[in-house]
């Protein structure tokens, strides 16, 4: 399982690895220089990461020099870490080998762009952009540059999704008939007001594309993949004054002859209830919950492996925030991708594959109609003005 491995590269194994314990000292390569791009809501993750993984934190950058104030304060940063306002003078001059970049989602395209074109490999926080034609260009320039991007799904390395795709690889669930993914959470007035850009159709979209995106992401990860077509349903039902969606559904045939169901919302009262991942196949049954899949809830299959109460018991986490842990493993990959010349484990292109499924879930809604796979030109800006009078209603 990949956790395992995570954990021997990291020196959590007995004997260490390149990266830790006694021999990985002796062996340790030169720290890598790291930048971070944006220090809003998701930094502290990025930084903690950083941190755990011991990178040199070069510098940070953000428009707002508090928001880089407040950080240094928090994370004892001192002054051997810089502060920039101009991401290209930051890149330019530190000359980073990682960076990643937290920006509102409608900069991550352009922000990527120039980075990779200077030689920097890149962690990009959800989405990895807002349209399709972005997201290939990224992953065009990073083989043109010879960079590794990832995309910051980290859920992806949660110990309970990390032992259901140990299932799946392992074909214990026999044929799989379905799956579903359910996000309900709330996000009130005052979580749009501390960022204009939030719920917009060219910074952000709505709830399925900035709240539900990592469990959409595990959902066709989990079922295979490749998508035939989708159906989806967005509406505005609680928040007026947003331009996208606080309410999404979505049933999605797979290739493989399997089914999807997406329901999403940040309507729910009076706080975040859960985020719950189902899988059924003909030999067996999972679920996974938690603030952001990280419990396993129900454990069931005809080979009986394992003990269903064990299983539950040890694969469960209780995060701080719905965060979760996930952004240090994803680093510690990222590290190792970068030192071992290798993708990393969530890939550039598995950010466009979630990307492309949210879109599809907005033109089919749009539109009132099936949409085939593969998507082959969509935007988030194609839906401006869906929901009417939001820039009024705001202030």
């Amino acid at each position: 399982m990949w956790y395992t491995n995570y954990r021997q590269a990291s020196g959590g194994g007995r004997t260490g690895g390149k990266y830790g314990g006694r021999h990985g000292q002796r062996q340790r390569r030169k720290r890598m220089k790291y930048v971070l791009i944006g220090c809003g809501r998701i930094s502290p993750n990025h930084i903690a990461a950083a941190q755990n993984n011991k990178l040199e934190l070069a510098a940070i950058c953000d428009i707002d020099p508090s928001c880089m104030e407040d950080k240094v304060r928090k994370f004892k940063l001192g002054g051997s870490v810089k502060q920039y306002t101009d991401y290209r003078e930051m890149i330019e001059t530190e000359k980073p080998e990682l960076v990643a970049i937290c920006t509102e989602s409608g900069k991550h395209a352009q922000i990527a762009l120039f980075c990779i074109a200077h030689g920097c490999n890149c962690i990009i926080e959800k989405p990895i952009a807002l349209s399709i034609a972005d997201a290939d260009a990224i992953i065009g320039a990073a083989i043109t540059h010879h960079v590794k991007v990832c995309a910051c799904h980290q859920n992806r390395f949660n110990k309970s999704v990390q032992i259901i795709r140990e299932a799946i690889d392992m074909n214990r669930f026999g044929r799989l008939f379905y799956g579903t993914a359910h996000i309900r959470w709330c996000r009130n007035h005052e979580y749009y007001d501390r960022a204009s850009w939030r719920g917009t159709w060219e910074q952000d979209g709505g709830a399925l594309m900035n709240q539900c995106i990592h469990n959409i992401d595990l959902l066709r990860w989990m079922m295979g993949g490749e998508i035939d077509e989708v159906v989806g349903m967005t509406d505005r039902l609680n928040h007026d004054y947003i331009e996208a969606e606080d309410m999404g559904i979505a049933l999605i045939k797979f290739k493989n002859g399997s089914y999807g169901i997406v329901e999403g919302t940040t309507d729910v009262y009076p706080n975040n209830l859960e985020e719950t991942l189902y899988i059924f196949g003909e030999k067996g049954t999972v679920k996974a919950g938690g603030q952001s899949v990280n419990v396993i809830e129900e454990w069931r299959f005809s080979d009986l492996l394992d003990d269903p109460e064990e299983v539950k018991a040890k694969f469960h986490e209780n995060p701080p925030n719905v965060y979760g842990y996930g952004h240090t493993p994803l680093y510690a990959d990222m590290i190792n991708a970068i030192a071992q010349d290798r993708q990393p484990y969530v890939t550039a292109m598995d950010g466009k594959r979630a990307l492309e499924l949210v879109l599809a879930i907005y033109k089919s809604a749009a539109e009132g109609c099936r949409v085939k796979f593969p998507l082959e030109a969509c935007a988030t800006m194609d839906f401006a003005g869906r929901f009417p009078d939001a820039e009024k209603r705001r202030k």
